[in-house]
Parts: C-alpha cells; sequence; structure tokens
C-alpha cells in the first residue's frame, strides 16, 4: 500500500528536486541543448544585485510576519480558550482565513490598500494615506505582511488552542490560592506549558514566509520596481520567463540549504529553550 504513494511522492517531488540539482550545474535555459559549466551558476549568483534585493525582502518580510503572527496568534487564542460566550463559534470564525485561497484574499487586500483606504482618507481629508501604499518602494513590503499575517494567524491560533487544552485547570486554581496574578499565570504555568507549541509555530511559520510567493504575486507582483519581489518569485520569473533555468536552479538550491539551516537552528534553540523552562 505504501508504494504507490511512494512512487508518485518520487515522481513529482524528489525527482524534479534531483533534475533541479542537476541542471544549477549546466547553463540550461530551459530549452535547447546545454553543457556542463561546473560551479559557475553558483558564484553568479552571488554577483548579481537582484539576489540580494530578494533576499534582503524575503527575510524582512519573514521575521517580522513570524514575530507578529505569533503574538496576535496567541492572544487571539487566549482569549477563545477563556470562559466566554459563543467561543466555540468565534473559533470557526477566526478559522476562516486559513480556509481562503491566498491569491483571492491578495487580491482582497489590494482593492483595500489601493481604492478602499484612498478613498476614505480623500473623503475626511488625511491627506497622508491617499496615496496608496501599494505604490511606494519603502512602505509596500508592511502592506503584503498585514495581508500574510492575517490569513496565516488562524493556523497558528488553532496550534495554540491545541496547546491550551493541554493545561490542566487544577493548576490555575492552584495559582489562584497562592496570589498569582494573570501574568504570573501566563509567564510561570500557561507558556511553558505550551512551549512546545510556540516552537511548532515559530518554525513553520518562518519556513511558510520566507517562501512567500503568492501573497507578493497578488498584493504587488514584486514592484514597485523589485521592492517586493521575493526569493520564490524571482527564482519563477527569471527562471521561467527570462531564461535564466539554471542560474535560479541554482538559486534555488542555495535556498533550500538555507532554509534548512534556520529551520534546524530555531528547533534547537526552541527545544533548549523548552528544557530551561
Amino acid at each position: 500500500m505504501v508504494l504507490p504513494a511512494l512512487i508518485l511522492f518520487f515522481s513529482f517531488h524528489t525527482l524534479p528536486v534531483l533534475q533541479g540539482v542537476f541542471f544549477s550545474f549546466t547553463n540550461y535555459r530551459g530549452f535547447g541543448e546545454w553543457d556542463f559549466v561546473g560551479f559557475q551558476n553558483y558564484i553568479n549568483i552571488f554577483q548579481d544585485g537582484r539576489v540580494y534585493n530578494a533576499y534582503g525582502f524575503t527575510f524582512q518580510f519573514a521575521i517580522v510576519s513570524t514575530v507578529l503572527v505569533n503574538i496576535i496568534s496567541l492572544i487571539i487564542a487566549l482569549g477563545l480558550n477563556a470562559k466566554i460566550k459563543f467561543h466555540k463559534t468565534l473559533r470557526a470564525v477566526y478559522f476562516m482565513p486559513n480556509i481562503l485561497s491566498i491569491l483571492i484574499v491578495g487580491f482582497i487586500f489590494n482593492f483595500i490598500f489601493a481604492v478602499f483606504i484612498p478613498g476614505i482618507a480623500e473623503t475626511i481629508g488625511l491627506t497622508s494615506l491617499t496615496t496608496s501604499i501599494l505604490g511606494s518602494r519603502d512602505l509596500a513590503w508592511v502592506a503584503v505582511v498585514i495581508m500574510a499575517v492575517w490569513q496565516a494567524a488562524a493556523f497558528n491560533t488553532i496550534l495554540y488552542l491545541a496547546g491550551l487544552a493541554t493545561i490542566d485547570r487544577d493548576l490555575y486554581e492552584a495559582s489562584s490560592l497562592d496570589g498569582a496574578n494573570k501574568w504570573q499565570e501566563f509567564w510561570k504555568i500557561t507558556f511553558p506549558l505550551i512551549a512546545p507549541f510556540f516552537t511548532i509555530n515559530m518554525v513553520l511559520a518562518m519556513k511558510n514566509f520566507l517562501m512567500v510567493f503568492d501573497h507578493v504575486v497578488a498584493m504587488t507582483g514584486g514592484g514597485p520596481g523589485r521592492a517586493t519581489q521575493s526569493i520564490s518569485l524571482l527564482i519563477y520569473e527569471d527562471g521561467f520567463a527570462g531564461g535564466q533555468f539554471a542560474l535560479q536552479s541554482a538559486n534555488a538550491v542555495i535556498y533550500f540549504i538555507i532554509i534548512v539551516v534556520i529551520s534546524v537552528f530555531q528547533i534547537r534553540i526552541l527545544q533548549k529553550r523548552e528544557v530551561q523552562m
């Protein structure tokens, strides 16, 4: 029963990965003939200014989004885990962004930032917001962060809720008898006990945000200029449409290694912190 799944996984995942690694050592343009060039593509990657720009935007976006989405989702999870009315209904409502297509959400937020907010700002006389931030090289990334955090917080909230459900309520009753306030309960009981879920959320969020693609395509298309061009978008555009298939294959290999290293580093650091707690 495992064999068919293994064959499909190898055919549509492992084999293309191996082909990409192979072509990264050639001058293949995606069509026609090719020759081996060794590590020349890997050398050229570090001499391309567009690559540094894409890496800069991607890491800036990923770090800010990861921090914000974990803070917001943890606050929402704590609220939904409290004894409030309609908490089950609210959980379903807060999870809805996760089931929506990223492209659809991106197009909606594009309309909000490009038309809705400037229109309202013009009506009330707030001149600083009459121009869409999507057209600003310095602020366009902020709009992408807002949209990505709004969409991603739903999944992280569910994971935090799963972690909060594992905590024995007797611990809070005991801390209350000892005179602990809410902040002390959170820092001494809640957070240490959901630390493994925090680790999972941090690693998954960082990995997903580093691979950002749909958000940028729907919101800015990588613009203005190349201000919001992520690494995934650069690999796609220049690799398939720009005739740089081999060069961007090398870029993809380098980026894969970077993501693996960052994920392993996060897991080791955060798991060590779990033990200290």
